[in-house]
């Protein structure tokens, strides 16, 4: 409500992404016991003009979806990668993936896909990464793995533009 009502201040400094990979998957150590996570990021990746904490809890969230909706024993996978003058930054797992008709909508807020037996939750996870990523200028989507599982995937400039200030 804060991000869509424009009172939530991003503090932007230059960081690099493996920091706030390690940052989320280290607040995430507990439910990620036992996962295999696998990192594939340039090594020469450039800084980014971002809000460390918002972008930390967008990859939290991305990958608490990652370790609830897959298989015990399936890889999820971070990759980076840049694109213009972007960095794009995905979570991709093994799991059932999305049904298509409801690809569209998890970004909507209090919308859950339904999954018998599967975790519960406010269905607000999504939509909070979507502002936060939209308030810093980039976008964000979900799509199906062509052999199985779902890829959530964010785009942020890598500096800040003039529509994303605040």
């Amino acid at each position: 409500t804060r991000l869509e009502a424009g009172a939530a201040k991003l503090v932007r400094d230059p960081c690099e992404v493996g920091d706030v990979i390690g940052a989320a998957l280290e607040q995430l150590s507990g439910p990620l016991t036992g996962c295999q996570v696998q990192i594939n990021a340039p090594a020469d990746s450039p800084l980014v003009l971002m809000d460390f904490v918002l972008i930390q809890q967008v990859l939290v969230n991305l990958l608490d979806n990652a370790v609830k909706y897959s298989p015990p024993d399936a890889p999820i996978e971070i990759n980076v990668r840049l694109a213009h003058q972007e960095i794009e930054i995905e979570v991709a797992d093994r799991g059932m993936g999305i049904p298509s008709d409801d690809l569209a909508r998890v970004f909507d807020k209090f919308f859950r896909v339904q999954y018998p037996g599967r975790a519960t939750g406010s269905g607000l996870g999504l939509a909070i990464c979507k502002g936060i990523v939209e308030t810093h200028g980039g976008r964000i989507w979900a799509q199906n793995r062509p052999d199985g599982g779902t890829i959530v995937a964010f785009r942020l400039p890598l500096r800040a533009t003039e529509e994303a200030s605040p």
